[in-house]
């Protein structure tokens, strides 16, 4: 019974939180307070009341829409606010009551603005990727992961560093933004060097074929740039939870 509540608080939590990050999403690129002004329609301007401000379920009722101006909302907020939820209430179950859930919810916490962000701005904000290089170590202390922490995130922009210049030299462009050197040095920070190297490997992998299936419909050419942090957030987060049991199968048998 117990897991059950306290199940349901956490995805409660994670869809409000959800619901915040769409706030940080939408308003840190263009540079405006996450505080000022409350939650608005992006059409008329007009301010939300809170019956329609209900993560998930408020858009689900009004079918996407603001009830004064029947502007469309972008599809993106329902989906924010879905993922963090149910990536909420899995990071309990597979936790409990822990500081790896803490960790986990502080990097997942990290990483869906990012990715949102890099997928809408194709930029990755150090406003974000800086302080969470500085959680990651910080909490690798009480983890007893320290030294792990450092090199996981010194071998994360490296690893990406040599990426875009090795890329620069063959295709004679940026393969890569530099954002996303502070994102795999994030993403290090938090799972260890053995885990970044998987995470740079799964969001390779990821990422070409979205690229090749983008090719083949014709969206895209050989020379065309993807945003490639939403790739590595889901290796990092894969790497966080099934990391070990990953590279213990594969790579260690």
């Amino acid at each position: 019974m117990m897991v059950i509540v306290l199940g349901t608080i956490f995805f409660l939590l994670g869809a409000v939180m959800g619901s915040f990050f769409n706030v940080i999403i939408y308003r840190l690129p263009k540079n405006i307070s996450i505080i000022k002004p409350p939650s608005h329609c992006p059409g008329c301007k007009e301010k939300i009341q809170w019956k329609d401000n209900i993560p998930i379920l408020s858009y689900l009722i009004l079918n996407g829409k603001c009830r004064n101006c029947d502007f469309q909302i972008p599809i993106n907020y329902f989906f924010v606010e879905t993922i963090n939820a149910f990536l909420f209430l899995f990071a309990f179950l597979r936790f409990g009551i822990s500081l790896e859930l803490l960790t986990f919810l502080i990097f997942i916490s990290l990483l869906i603005p990012i990715s949102f962000i890099d997928l809408h701005t194709t930029l990755i904000p150090d406003s974000i990727s800086i302080p969470g290089i500085i959680l990651g170590l910080v909490l690798s202390v009480f983890r007893g992961l320290a030294l792990i922490s450092v090199i996981g995130a010194a071998s994360g922009a490296v690893i990406i560093s040599l990426i875009i210049v090795i890329g620069k030299r063959i295709y004679e462009q940026d393969v890569m933004g530099y954002g996303d050197i502070k994102l795999a040095a994030l993403i290090g920070a938090f799972v260890g060097w053995a885990g970044v190297l998987l995470t740079i490997m799964i969001g390779s992998f990821l990422g070409a074929f979205y690229g090749l299936i983008q090719i083949k419909r014709k969206k895209l050419t050989m020379k065309s740039q993807i945003p490639f942090g939403p790739y590595l957030a889901i290796g990092g987060i894969i790497s966080f939870l099934y990391g070990k049991w990953i590279i213990l199968r594969l790579f260690l048998p």
